[in-house]
């Protein structure tokens, strides 16, 4: 280690749980020699469980030593900070004179930092299963142009504005060439493969379907949905009757809500309702875990579910939020989709797809 090394400051990984013993470098957020504040986010790291933000430890310059992708442990030491007291004693400011000389660095600068997407955008984008070049579209906005929680908003209820059947104008690029693209598996998704093959190969699975009349939770939500916002500060959804019903339904019937110990030759019926929801996130699929869901009313339901979402889609779930439960709820309908058969979150017994809701006539009570 030479001298300028050991007047730095490290930056370490953190530990996230004993249970994790090997981590990835996800993203680098802020560059190479690049200047940072205390505490500010200079890096993501995922595990199989998780994604940690790391901050800097102090202000300085920053310089990076493991580059993205790499597997690292925790107490690994992923770069440094150059204090700003030393880089100030021994970096020259530059000369107004020279930074004439260079308009078109600072030109690129500025369009960088004019490029991001704001938190509060990015967080609906997500939601609403929306890309950033599908919002630049729609509002015309150039890549130097910063995309704000009103351009997401002006899509979105364009959208709401589509007439039913209306053919709708698709733009897809049309690449020139053959090229490839390789992306390297994240520790997130190497443990989703395994689980899921997991499931497949030590669980003999039935998929048995049922058709749900809706309509009265549907007329619940539009007589009671705005007076429950204004209660409980939380949006009425659907999910929530879903995660409700099930857990009286597993308390009337523990034989679904049990797994089985192979090691032990047992089956575990348990007598309390820990119920996973199915996240979708840019990262891969997570299943957030609501504890005691049987003791919970719709609006803690609902609370939980939305503070959970909002954590699994911005890396901010923590490892024991994500453990354990007895049973599983996905839901396939915000794809659209009308039928699938989801696989066990190995090793519960039980999982319910969930699918889309839609207008139909049907039979009732004979008309």
């Amino acid at each position: 280690m030479t001298q300028v090394e050991t007047d730095m400051i490290p930056v370490e990984v953190p530990s996230v749980g004993e249970s994790v013993v090997s981590m990835q470098i996800s993203q680098w957020l802020k560059g190479d020699g690049e200047l940072v504040e205390e505490d500010e986010l200079i890096c993501t790291i995922e595990s199989d469980k998780a994604t940690v933000d790391v901050p800097a430890p102090a202000t300085g310059r920053l310089r990076i030593k493991v580059k993205e992708g790499s597997e690292v442990k925790p107490g690994d030491v992923i770069a440094y900070i150059e204090p700003a007291e030393q880089h100030e004693s021994t970096t020259p400011k530059p000369a107004v004179a020279e930074e004439k000389e260079h308009p078109a660095e600072a030109e690129i600068s500025l369009r960088e930092e004019s490029r991001r997407v704001t938190p509060v955008a990015q967080r609906l984008m997500q939601e609403h299963g929306l890309s950033e070049q599908e919002v630049r579209r729609a509002t015309g906005k150039t890549d130097a142009q910063r995309i704000t929680k009103e351009d997401v908003i002006h899509v979105l209820e364009a959208r709401k504005q589509e007439r039913p059947g209306q053919l709708k104008k698709v733009q897809v690029e049309i690449p020139e060439g053959r090229g490839e693209k390789r992306i390297p598996l994240s520790p997130l998704r190497k443990a989703l493969i395994k689980r899921l093959m997991s499931a497949r190969q030590n669980t003999a699975m039935l998929t048995t379907f049922n058709e749900v009349d809706m309509s009265e939770i549907i007329r619940i939500r539009k007589v009671y949905g705005e007076k429950f916002r204004e209660v409980h500060g939380v949006k009425l959804g659907i999910m929530s009757f879903f995660v409700r019903a099930c857990a009286l339904a597993l308390l009337r019937y523990p034989q679904v809500n049990s797994q089985l110990d192979e090691e032990r030759q047992e089956i575990i019926q348990f007598e309390y309702c820990d119920i996973g929801v199915a996240v979708a996130t840019p990262r891969g699929l997570i299943v957030p875990v609501i504890r005691d869901a049987h003791r919970k009313s719709l609006a803690d339901i609902e609370r939980e579910i939305d503070i959970l979402a909002h954590k699994a889609r911005t890396g901010k779930i923590q490892p024991h939020e994500l453990e354990g439960g007895t049973f599983t709820i996905t839901n396939g309908g915000v794809f659209g989709s009308l039928l699938s058969t989801p696989l066990l979150n190995y090793p519960q017994t039980a999982i319910l797809g969930m699918h889309r809701i839609m207008e139909r006539p049907v039979a009732v009570n004979g008309k």
